[in-house]
């Protein structure tokens, strides 16, 4: 298709032109960062140096929880290189989300390699009523989570597909599918790996104060399921009110023919008469295997309660992982089997292989995060940072809504930069969550603020490889679009959930309901 000539861009606003030169500079300055895995050998070098000073100092100070004084021990000593060499195995080993991803990851591949979520993705924008798709695709961005990565691949150019089907504009699908995604990264109406991965940091770096206390995937639940649903709504609001308007005003631009063709594209979001039967069978399973459990659980000696007959510390809330790997492995054996992508049970360990392979950028960023928060735990320098933290906080009288605030700030800018949740939260969970432990306030509240912080961004910086993915999608259709174009459609998404989403957050805190299974809120 040749194009025809357009009128000239306009002129972009003076707003717009300052942001774009501050996004530039923050590109430039994140391009120069290390790769995450040195990131946090810099730190770890930065820490021994830091420890040392310290020492020499004879930092300390009084855990009020223990009643002990905890004074930094230095990094450079001879104590300090025997724990790093000697510890280096059990520092990883033990790593508290390195297990808990692994054995869900091992369902959620089968589910995954027998092609079960991406059909479930599918099935749920295929037939969807015109004026209902941009909730259900937003909200099925929300499921999607559960896929981790792998909802970015499949989703964003589906979006894209399924605006096309109904005569709206492909790159307006791309957006909501990518901002949904990317931006409502940690809420979920499902538990995900997310959950687990950010449970376990959090675990390790509550037992700085509190040994025993433990972080499980479904401590925020409650709050994940909720801030699914309004940031489902707000997509919907903000972009048919704002996103669509301003998608409409640009400049007229011949559309490039898609290399598949349009009835491609139907055949991409089309199920096969296998798919559907695969899905209503996996669907049945799934019921079957969730009732087993209920019933399991309701006598009240049953072995699958926990101590006292309770539901919340039962094995099945507390080893919630192998309930979700068992669930994903089940259900994708079950369509795997419908649809021929399971033949044999030979099949099953061999995506459970290929699944684990893709996570070994995971398994070797989690080596160099174990080492440094076990350093960080040995020298004492966080356990003094956060109690010397804690007390200025209670000398100046800034309460928990103030606190909270702080996060999101400190965190929302650092996102910017580094775009691994995982990372950023080891970066920052081991001096904000024994802080907040001193403030009265649980481990639990302040994942839940850090959630909000670590995801809005995500669809508004260039740091994030699948922002660059997406503006390739977004110039299939447009060819015109750049990083400004890009940027000009996600930037209100993305603010407007932030805003909405700390005042979700808020009125939860206020109103106390609990964030989980168990988990209040203060």
């Amino acid at each position: 298709m040749t194009a025809t000539s357009s009128p000239p861009s306009p002129a972009p606003s003076k707003q717009l032109t300052r942001l774009l030169s501050v996004l530039m500079r923050i590109e430039r300055m994140g391009n120069k960062l290390p790769h995450p895995f040195w990131l946090f050998g810099v730190l770890s070098v930065v820490l021994a140096l830091a420890s040392w000073a310290l020492s020499a100092a004879g930092a300390s100070a009084l855990n009020p929880a223990t009643d002990k004084t905890v004074a930094v021990q230095s990094l450079v000593s001879g104590a300090g290189l025997q724990m790093m060499i000697n510890d280096a195995v059990t520092n990883y080993a033990t790593f508290p989300p390195l297990g808990t991803i692994l054995v869900v990851m091992l369902g959620v591949a089968v589910a995954d390699r027998s092609g079960l979520l991406s059909a479930m993705l599918r099935a749920a924008v295929a037939r969807v009523p015109a004026r209902w798709l941009t909730f259900t695709l937003s909200f099925t961005a929300m499921v999607a989570h559960v896929a981790s990565d792998a909802a970015y691949v499949v989703l964003v150019p589906l979006g894209a597909m399924a605006f096309r089907a109904v005569g709206r504009s492909p790159m307006l699908g791309a957006v909501v599918a990518f901002v949904s995604v990317s931006a409502g990264y940690d809420a979920s109406p499902l538990v995900t790996p997310t959950d687990a991965i950010l449970a376990g940091l959090t675990t390790a770096a509550a037992q700085t104060v509190d040994p025993g206390y433990v972080v499980t995937p479904l401590s925020n639940y409650f709050f994940s399921i909720g801030s699914s649903v309004v940031l489902a709504l707000v997509v919907t609001v903000v972009t048919e009110k704002v996103i669509a308007r301003r998608v409409a005003a640009m400049p007229e631009e011949d559309e490039p023919e898609p290399e598949s063709g349009p009835a491609g594209e139907a055949d991409t979001l089309t199920l096969r008469d296998e798919e559907r039967r695969g899905l209503r069978h996996a669907g049945l399973v799934l019921l079957v295997y969730a009732a087993l459990i209920v019933a399991a659980m309701i006598p009240s000696g049953s072995p699958l309660r926990g101590e006292g007959g309770s539901i919340v510390q039962s094995p099945v809330l507390t080893g919630i992982a192998v309930v979700l790997a068992v669930a994903f492995l089940i259900v994708g054996a079950v369509y795997g089997r419908a649809v021929g992508t399971v033949r044999t049970g030979r099949d099953i360990p061999d995506h459970m292989a290929k699944g684990l392979r893709e996570m070994a950028p995971i398994l070797v960023l989690f080596f160099a995060i174990s080492q440094f928060l076990a350093y960080f735990k040995w020298t004492g320098v966080g356990e003094v940072l956060a109690i010397n933290g804690a007390d200025l906080l209670k000398t100046a009288g800034i309460t928990g809504p103030l606190a909270f605030l702080g996060i999101l700030l400190v965190c929302t800018v650092i996102n910017l930069l580094v775009t691994s949740g995982s990372a950023q939260w080891a970066l920052v969970g081991p001096v904000f969550v024994p802080m907040f432990m001193l403030l009265d306030i649980p481990p639990e509240v302040t994942q839940a603020v850090y959630r909000i912080a670590d995801s809005c961004t995500n669809a508004a910086t260039p740091m994030s490889a699948y922002f660059v993915m997406t503006l390739g999608i977004v110039q299939r259709y447009r060819r015109s679009a750049g990083i400004g174009t890009l940027l000009s459609l996600t930037l209100p998404l993305c603010l407007t959930m932030l805003a909405t989403w700390t005042l979700l957050f808020y009125a939860w805190w206020a109103l106390g309901i609990p964030l989980g299974p168990g988990v209040p809120v203060r």
